[in-house]
């Protein structure tokens, strides 16, 4: 199988692996301790996983509008997306 079409990098690479160890850790973490839905600032009633999901998703999003809307530098989309998974995962 001929990979050489896909141009990875080691940045997405890295990118990748860290989705698998977070998909891996929620994995394991959803073994010890099940999760129980609750309600946060969502208008919906969300497990870890539904939060990890909208968190991946809304930062996705907040790096694309990034590069629509300006040049600045990509790091501060990322603090930005950092903070909204972070609230996400805890207020959500």
């Amino acid at each position: 199988m001929d990979l050489q079409w896909m141009a990875w990098t080691w940045p997405t690479a890295l990118f990748f692996a860290a989705i698998a160890l977070i998909l891996a850790a929620m994995t394991a973490w959803e073994i010890a301790s099940p999760t129980v839905a609750r309600r946060g600032f969502l208008p919906m009633e969300t497990t870890r996983g539904d939060r990890l999901f909208i968190g991946l998703l809304g930062s996705a999003y907040i790096h694309l509008a990034w590069l629509a809307l300006g040049d600045a530098s990509l790091w501060i989309a990322f603090g930005i997306a950092i903070v909204w998974m972070a609230v996400v995962m805890r207020l959500g």
